[in-house]
């Protein structure tokens, strides 16, 4: 199976799909759709996702484009060159959800590096975060994780989380699944 990658393949027109995260500012859209039109990509969809927020605040936005291999990775480093946060570049889409939760002290580990260290892992996105407002004893929180993850690798992406707990000594209370209970 080809990934459009090859000499071969180079010049067919194939769909990709580009996840971004923009700040809240006029604007910012219009910058981040800018370089896609620049360097030969036509868009096929836009979903904005003005009425929520990526963990670390800003605006989940997944653009569809159709184009060729070469236009897609001088799209995407036009992207990141324009100071647009690229999440995820790539013909692949989420297939599957899994909700964990998280204690212990998320706020003096680093909340964002864990959330950054989980949406390193390959397999896997935080689409979703909630934290409790009020430390519990001893100033123990807890949050609620949703994960979007590749098809097949929710196993994966629940082992990045596990690694993660691990190493920041925080619990995950992960989701029954078939055959488990």
């Amino acid at each position: 199976m080809s990934d459009g990658t090859s000499d071969g393949d180079a010049d067919e027109r194939q769909a990709h799909t580009v996840r971004l995260e923009l700040v809240d500012e006029p604007g910012e859209l219009l910058k981040a759709l800018h370089p896609i039109a620049e360097n030969g990509g036509n868009l096929l969809s836009v979903f904005h996702e003005r009425g929520s927020l990526t963990p670390r605040g800003r605006i989940p936005v997944e653009v569809d484009l159709e184009c060729t291999a070469r236009q897609f990775r001088t799209v995407v480093e036009s992207l990141r060159d324009a100071g647009v946060n690229v999440i995820q570049a790539g013909t692949e889409h989420y297939g599957e959800e899994v909700m964990v939760l998280l204690s212990g002290p998320l706020v003096s580990t680093d909340l964002s590096d864990t959330l950054s260290q989980i949406e390193a892992c390959t397999s896997a996105s935080v689409v979703d975060f909630s934290m409790t407002d009020e430390p519990g004893v001893d100033d123990v929180a807890s949050a609620r994780l949703r994960l979007a993850a590749t098809e097949g690798s929710t196993d994966a992406a629940l082992d990045c989380v596990r690694d993660v707990a691990d190493e920041k000594e925080l619990h995950v209370v992960e989701p029954l699944v078939e055959g488990s209970a």
